[in-house]
């Protein structure tokens, strides 16, 4: 299993076109992947989930991969967090 820590840093966190894009990007890998919030964990692979963490600006989520491709998926979607605008 891979986990790693990531700080939201955009202002809409983790909600809509965020969320939608973080799914997206964790259904190309065969790991399972989950998101935990405030003792809240969530399927990585599904929209609603992440929405309802409620993550936002400023919050740090870890994100949890258990699979084959487990670390390329991590480091993947903490780019993709990274990336998304401020």
């Amino acid at each position: 299993m891979t986990e790693k820590l990531v700080k939201i840093t955009n202002k809409t966190g983790l909600h809509a076109r965020p969320a939608t894009d973080f799914v997206k990007e964790a259904k190309k890998y065969k790991s399972n992947i989950l998101v935990e919030f405030n003792g809240k964990k969530t399927d990585g692979k599904s929209v609603l989930g992440i929405l309802t963490l409620g993550v936002s600006q400023g919050s740090t989520i870890k994100i949890h991969a258990d699979g084959e491709d487990e670390r390329e998926a991590v480091r993947a979607l903490i780019d993709l967090i990274n990336s998304f605008e401020n």
